[in-house]
């Protein structure tokens, strides 16, 4: 029980925040409780507890949800705004839900082939925590212009969808991949993460779809992390995205990911 009720505070804490919340929750796993298993079964263990977090995300965009989906019915063209943005959700959670369930099996297929020790797991996540640090430091320093979702192109959508979907891999953060994406393309900060937390709900609902359903058997203790997810993720979401906006978290993301390499061969 203690062990589900620190890992739905992790999600519902680190969802918002262009750290890793998927490598976060490996990372505890594999170090701290010792529940190593498949590195694929703690991926969508993660991704079970992100149900918690998108619930949290559609209560606070509702009024931008209830929007969009007014203009399907409506169908009102001339609108740039939700045009856009419906044409972004759609082609880029299609890519993002096409290359992460490829790099998902991509893991069971290797995991089939060589095992893998938890030094290994601990060294992956550091890695790619400090590669998600320095896009989000190259983000920064190279945009120029300040876009908003009616600006947004195919190409916007499928660069986007393509960073949601590497960031299946532990260690790269989902919201950090596609908010600098965002970013590098023009965008305004506050737009890069409201469109980045938006295309994480239909990703979450299918993923757990096609994923967690064959298996879905829901237990009292994940029952207990998704809770904990949705309530510390409501609680945490607004402040957390404004500190986001505001303050540059890529270096951040690079001493978490030096302190994970260390905890990995000193630990």
């Amino acid at each position: 029980m203690f062990e589900s009720i620190i890992l739905g505070i992790t999600q519902g804490v680190f969802e918002w925040l262009p750290i890793s919340s998927e490598g976060a929750i490996v990372f505890l796993e594999a170090n701290f409780f010792h529940q190593l298993g498949e590195l694929s079964n703690i991926i969508q263990y993660a991704l079970l507890l992100h149900l918690g977090t998108a619930l949290a995300a559609i209560i606070y965009l509702w009024n931008d949800i209830v929007r969009l989906f007014k203009s399907i019915f409506a169908h009102d063209p001339n609108n740039p705004h939700t045009k856009g943005e419906l044409r972004f959700l759609a082609l880029a959670t299609l890519i993002s839900g096409i290359l992460g369930l490829a790099l998902l099996q991509g893991i069971i297929y290797f995991e089939n082939i060589v095992p893998i020790a938890s030094q290994g797991i601990t060294v992956a996540v550091g890695v790619l925590l400090l590669a998600t640090g320095y896009i989000q430091i190259k983000a920064r320093k190279t945009r120029k212009e300040r876009k908003d979702s009616a600006a947004l192109t195919w190409r916007d959508d499928v660069l986007v969808g393509i960073a949601q979907g590497l960031a299946v891999l532990p260690g790269l953060s989902r919201s950090a991949l596609t908010v600098s994406t965002l970013m590098l393309r023009g965008y305004d900060d506050k737009e890069a993460f409201r469109l980045s937390f938006l295309l994480s709900i239909p990703i979450v609902l299918l993923g757990n779809i096609f994923l967690n359903i064959k298996d879905f058997t829901l237990t009292t203790n994940s029952l207990v992390a998704i809770f904990f997810s949705f309530v510390f993720g409501l609680l945490t979401i607004h402040i957390l995205l404004k500190l986001a906006e505001r303050y540059p978290f890529g270096p951040i993301a690079v001493f978490f990911g030096v302190l994970v390499l260390l905890s990995a061969f000193f630990g």
